[in-house]
């Protein structure tokens, strides 16, 4: 530890040489000169050579170096001389009195600026290193007043750019305060106690204009007020404490909104009804960070909904969105979905040519069954007893049966132009179907199938 205090002591002197000398430095209080006083006895030291009891004028050196040592101000180099002055004579406390003293608290109060320099911000090291390359009346204004101005100017620049790294800094403040920065410590001062404020106020009611346009019914409102109050406390309250909570009254009619809207999906209504339940915070997460994640969940869900009951363009589309991005699901539910529909019902729709024929035969009471070709296909009929008309499915035209009497005959109907269609018109998709009826849609056409299927069997036996 001796060797790095010593270390410490000279380096000062080594880097930053000084011309003071001595003589610079104040002679330390309570330092006088050699007693010349009547009384030669006290003033001589005993003949065997020992310290004695010593003259007034020792005692009095003796108590002045004491008096030193325990001055907290007294910097290591004059604490190490000072307590081996203590152990030796009146010679060795004169000489530390009239010579070490002086030279170190020389080295002493250049330790003490470097310290400062080490652990001073750029004006006081600016400072601290134009006094140690000075003299020892530099060194001392440094410690007495300019360090202190340069920490100063030092907080002083700290404060303007803790402003510049502040994201809610407006336009103007952040201007004034890079103009600050390029300026010393008058400008620095200047902008912070000046400019400032003026500059702050400025951009609030900027700022409140700009929550104003874009926030909702509560926050217009609230901001109306603000300005309508004329000062820069009434906009700062509005900015610090008014826009939250009106932002808040906006939120939660936002989400109940989302939950009453027929199109949300139901993962997305479960997290909006327990936003609900919880604080200003917890809504404004939900529509800020979990509602785009919720809805995209939810729209995949939708669009894999589509592909089970869609039409053979619906599923198509849908599945080349589905194996996409999430802005191809999007544009498929847009756009899509509806252009895949009308291909479909474009592609169902055949026309028929009207003509049709019914053979059938009576006997007894004269109910008769007879089979009829339609006018698009071999698709078989069931001819109703007389004077009954029966419609075909595939676009074809009714005939009549057979007539009654106990003859067995054979009757030829010829039936009226029929209308356009052939068959069961093939599923497009749910359109207007809700979220909770996607797999009931789907078991309801699989049922109707089934029936279709079981009548053409029977017809056939």
């Amino acid at each position: 530890m001796s060797a790095v205090v010593a270390a410490a002591v000279l380096a000062p002197a080594v880097l930053f040489p000084s011309t003071a000398s001595a003589s610079d430095a104040p002679k330390p209080i309570g330092l006088s000169g050699p007693d010349t006083g009547s009384d030669s006895a006290k003033d001589t030291a005993p003949e065997d050579g020992t310290p004695g009891a010593g003259s007034g004028q020792e005692q009095r050196d003796r108590a002045e170096v004491q008096r030193i040592l325990a001055d907290p101000a007294s910097g290591f180099g004059v604490r190490e001389a000072a307590e081996k002055a203590l152990k030796g004579g009146a010679a060795e406390l004169r000489h530390f009195l009239e010579v070490e003293l002086a030279e170190q608290r020389q080295i002493d109060d250049q330790v003490k600026v470097s310290q400062i320099y080490a652990v001073g911000g750029p004006a006081v090291q600016k400072a601290a290193r134009a006094a140690l390359r000075g003299t020892h009346q530099d060194i001392l204004d440094f410690l007495k007043t300019g360090q202190y101005v340069a920490r100063a100017e030092d907080e002083d620049r700290a404060k303007v750019e803790a402003l510049l790294a502040d994201p809610k800094t407006g336009r103007g403040v952040r201007e004034g305060a890079e103009k600050a920065l390029k300026g010393g410590a008058a400008e620095l001062r200047h902008f912070l106690t000046a400019e400032l404020p003026r500059l702050r106020a400025d951009d609030n009611r900027v700022k409140l204009s700009q929550l104003m346009s874009q926030g909702g019914t509560a926050v217009r409102e609230a901001a109306g007020k603000a300005l309508d109050a004329g000062t820069d406390e009434a906009v700062e309250a509005f900015l610090n404490e008014g826009f939250a909570k009106a932002q808040f009254e906006d939120d939660r009619v936002e989400v109940l909104r989302i939950i009453a809207d027929k199109e949300t999906g139901p993962a997305t209504a479960a997290a909006a009804q327990k936003a609900m339940d919880g604080n200003a915070e917890a809504v404004r997460r939900f529509l800020t960070v979990e509602l785009p994640v919720l809805r995209e969940s939810d729209n995949r869900v939708k669009v894999s909904q589509i592909i089970e009951t869609g039409g053979p363009a619906v599923k198509k589309a849908a599945l080349a969105a589905f194996e996409g991005s999430y802005a191809d699901i999007l544009a498929f539910l847009k756009d899509g979905w509806a252009k895949a529909r009308a291909e479909d019902e474009a592609a169902t729709t055949k026309p028929g040519n009207g003509a049709g024929t019914g053979m059938g035969t009576g006997t007894g009471t004269g109910n008769g069954t007879g089979t009829g070709t339609d006018g698009s296909g071999q698709q078989p009929q069931t001819v109703q007893p007389a004077g009954l008309t029966q419609t075909t499915t595939g676009g074809g035209t009714t005939g009549t049966g057979g007539t009654t009497g106990t003859t067995t005959g054979t009757r030829t109907g010829t039936g009226t132009t029929g209308s356009t269609g052939s068959g069961t018109l093939a599923a497009t998709g749910s359109d207007g179907l809700g979220w909770e009826a996607g797999g009931a849609a789907a078991a309801l056409a699989a049922g109707a199938a089934m029936v279709v299927a079981a009548r053409r069997r029977s017809t056939k036996s």
